[in-house]
């Protein structure tokens, strides 16, 4: 059995975001034992591929070190990738079975194209603790699938240091959900993206995400219509690897546009 390690919306080795993707099941192994592997492989995201008749189509489920999660973009990248560029998968477009519904994802270029989800979050109050927990005070907050914090320059995003452990207890009760949190602000002019933000998660085992397609399902509904644009680029400012994509709004779905590429090959000895 093959797995492979997938750096996802990164150009170059050692950007973006690894995720392992383990080669196409006949049958869905047991859950504790993906489980298992995905603590083994220890990354943000192991995924899990499910043959089907349709040989362009296939089951996908993601897990962090710590549990399943129901929707994920990098490892859904990572995936495709792998169909694509390791398993020479013959088609225009590979679409995914998975806990969030149909997820399809074609060659776009250098890259891929995913179309994922909308999830608008809602203007809400401030929750009391999340500036102690963020060390520093969000202009705006909003609240969706993760909380939101918007501030309004890049240093600050940048200069976060938060207490992940209050972080946790007062998004989970926030929204109700697992306690992670996406920081976002406008880029300045010249920046070369539009959106600098990070994500905190906590909640699912992961401290700090370097980059995150489902949170862009999230802050491309809040920042296009902050901006008055559809398609927008995004820069996930992990400290010392960082992650570029574009995300485009099409009514109640986010084209993800990214690139991926390998930087290892394992047999898996189970």
């Amino acid at each position: 059995m093959r797995q492979w390690t997938v750096d996802a919306f990164a150009a170059r080795p050692f950007r973006g975001n690894p995720a392992c993707v383990v080669e196409p099941f006949e049958a869905w192994p047991d859950a504790a034992w993906m489980q298992a592997l995905a603590a083994e492989n220890n990354q943000a995201e192991t995924a899990f591929l499910l043959k089907t008749p349709d040989p362009a189509r296939f089951g996908l489920r993601w897990f962090t070190p710590m549990l399943e999660v129901p929707l994920c973009g990098h490892a859904t990248l990572a995936s495709g990738h792998v169909l694509f560029g390791e398993l020479g998968l013959a088609a225009d477009k590979a679409t995914f079975d998975t806990r969030s519904g149909p997820l399809t994802l074609a060659r776009a270029g250098e890259g891929y194209e995913m179309d994922f989800p909308s999830q608008p979050p809602v203007r809400t109050e401030e929750p009391a603790g999340l500036a102690e927990a963020l060390a520093a005070r969000p202009s705006e907050v909003w609240a969706g699938p993760y909380l939101i914090a918007v501030f309004e320059d890049e240093a600050a995003i940048r200069a976060l240091k938060p207490d992940l452990a209050a972080l946790n207890a007062v998004s989970s009760a926030a929204t109700g959900g697992r306690g992670n949190v996406g920081v976002a602000a406008i880029a300045p002019q010249g920046a070369g993206y539009d959106v600098v933000d990070r994500f905190f998660a906590p909640g699912s085992g992961i401290p700090e995400d370097p980059t995150t397609g489902s949170l862009h399902c999230i802050l491309a509904p809040l920042f296009s219509a902050k901006l008055g644009r559809a398609a927008l680029r995004y820069h996930q400012a992990y400290p010392g690897r960082g992650g570029d994509l574009e995300c485009e709004l099409a009514g109640d779905r986010v084209l993800i546009r990214g690139r991926a590429v390998t930087v290892a090959e394992a047999t898996l000895r189970l």
